[in-house]
């Protein structure tokens, strides 16, 4: 099974690459724009089943990533994790603000979703799995700071709801986890001095297993995976 997973060097995502390559059957790639975390993410490997490249979705190099993957004949699950927070006030976010964080969380995943559909169709049944968060849910609790970040959220949502719609015939699943409070560096910069009730090994072997068997229960849905916001 081929994997490819963005933002893998820290976090939830180096997490749930870890937990995938715990399957030696599975090959994984990791993208983000860290060389040197995402060369400790291959070493420890315990199959020596993740490779990796350095890839920045808002300055995406395609040809690079294709190359990568050219022995692959398809890639089974995309796991979008990659994404931008700056906590800031509302009257503080710059238009450049706002455009760096959409072009992360969302306009970069809808680039690259175009970009492997072909492998992502080439035998049906694959995964495109989008990280979003419980910001991004209507109705849910929203805080200062966040809304760019937010905003970017459920727009990926909302995109999920779409393409599950645009992709069943090719029978590709679409859905997106929104997360609640889990320890990582991103949480520090949302929540500075906050103690989370899920650590990110914990998120990790979770979003591990939904990535892989996910597709068989749902389709085209929004999944809150939340203890606490925060």
């Amino acid at each position: 099974m081929n994997v490819i997973i963005t933002g893998a060097s820290r976090g939830i995502g180096f997490d749930t690459a870890l937990q995938l390559a715990q399957n030696p059957q599975f090959n994984i790639l990791a993208l983000s724009r860290n060389e040197q975390k995402l060369a400790q993410l291959a070493a420890a490997a315990p199959h020596q089943n993740i490779s990796w490249l350095t890839y920045d979705l808002s300055r995406p190099n395609k040809d690079e990533l294709l190359k990568k993957m050219e022995n692959w004949m398809s890639v089974d699950i995309l796991i979008n994790n990659a994404g931008l927070l700056r906590n800031k006030p509302f009257l503080k976010l710059t238009d450049k603000d706002w455009w760096e964080i959409f072009e992360v969380n969302l306009f970069g995943i809808t680039r690259l979703i175009r970009l492997l559909l072909p492998k992502l169709s080439a035998k049906g049944g694959a995964h495109i799995l989008n990280m979003g968060s419980m910001g991004g849910v209507q109705g849910s609790s929203k805080f200062s700071g966040l809304s760019a970040y937010s905003a970017s959220k459920a727009a990926l949502a909302n995109l999920t709801e779409c393409l599950a719609e645009e992709l069943k015939a090719d029978n590709i699943a679409v859905n997106c986890l929104a997360l609640g409070a889990v320890q990582t560096e991103m949480l520090a910069e949302a929540f500075p001095g906050y103690q989370a009730p899920v650590e990110s090994n914990q998120m990790g072997e979770m979003v591990a297993w939904f990535a892989t068997q996910g597709k068989q229960f749902f389709n085209g849905k929004i999944l809150p995976v939340s203890i606490s916001t925060p």
